[in-house]
């Protein structure tokens, strides 16, 4: 896949396959084409090549249909001020409407059995720009999840959180991609903490896909100096995640 703006080539003959049920992190320098990446996803962008969506091309679906399979989740999600959060989550539940136009009894069921399993119940009646960065991120979550999509593709979940929110925020992600066999695809930014999450991880740079693989095997500190100019040091665990310490570069 190839996306440009104008003269400017922002993601260049970029190639991925993501296993169905994997967490896939797509991580990178600012700049790098990570946000493009997820609006081709979402198909807000033009691009040339192919996007395949369980085998089939994104661009013979319908934007329904598209909608059905994957939820994207931008970075910054647009909420109508006042909106209240049943409302907003229910929104999700669009793509199975049809031609009703209105949600039926089993979309007001699913949308609060999602807030009720996100602990979002209590909130359901608040604005949703009202919430806290942490409440405001799970609401954005539900939203997604109401729409029963087997993937999930998330521009910088964890934006804008403190430490505590962003690993609240991605352990809910990650026993919700195990209980219900999701495939997530998010890009992220803090190397500290993507390590310990996915399963694997893409590494772009000027738009190219310069490394695929296992965090053991692309959470190297020889990586990370090529692409991100700072020292690091890694550690991989029993289980195959791997923290990474990155240290400040002293003159001399």
């Amino acid at each position: 896949m190839t996306v440009a703006y104008g003269e400017r080539t922002v993601l260049d003959r970029f190639t991925l396959d993501v296993d169905p049920g994997s967490w896939t992190a797509v991580i990178g320098p600012n700049g790098a084409g990570k946000t493009t990446l997820l609006r081709a996803l979402a198909g807000t962008v033009d691009h040339r090549g192919r996007i395949l969506i369980g085998g089939d091309a994104a661009d013979d679906l319908s934007g329904r249909e598209r909608a059905r399979r994957m939820a994207v989740v931008p970075q910054h999600p647009v909420v109508p001020p006042g909106l209240r959060v049943f409302d907003y989550v229910l929104l999700g539940r669009s793509p199975h409407q049809g031609l009703r136009f209105s949600a039926s009894d089993d979309d007001r069921q699913r949308t609060a059995d999602v807030l009720e399993r996100l602990h979002l119940t209590p909130f359901a009646h608040r604005a949703v720009d009202s919430l806290s960065g942490g409440e405001r991120q799970r609401a954005v979550v539900a939203r997604s999840l109401a729409q029963d999509a087997r993937i999930l593709a998330l521009d910088e979940p964890t934006s804008f959180l403190d430490l505590g929110h962003q690993f609240e925020v991605l352990e809910l992600l990650d026993t919700l991609r195990e209980e219900h066999r999701l495939t997530v695809v998010s890009t992220l930014h803090d190397l500290s903490i993507v390590g310990q999450f996915a399963d694997r991880i893409a590494v772009v740079d000027h738009g190219r896909l310069v490394a695929h693989g296992t965090p053991a095997e692309v959470l190297v500190p020889e990586l990370i100096a090529d692409h991100w100019n700072v020292d690091a040091r890694t550690k991989v665990h029993a289980d195959g995640s791997v923290t990474v310490a990155v240290q400040r570069r002293r003159p001399g």
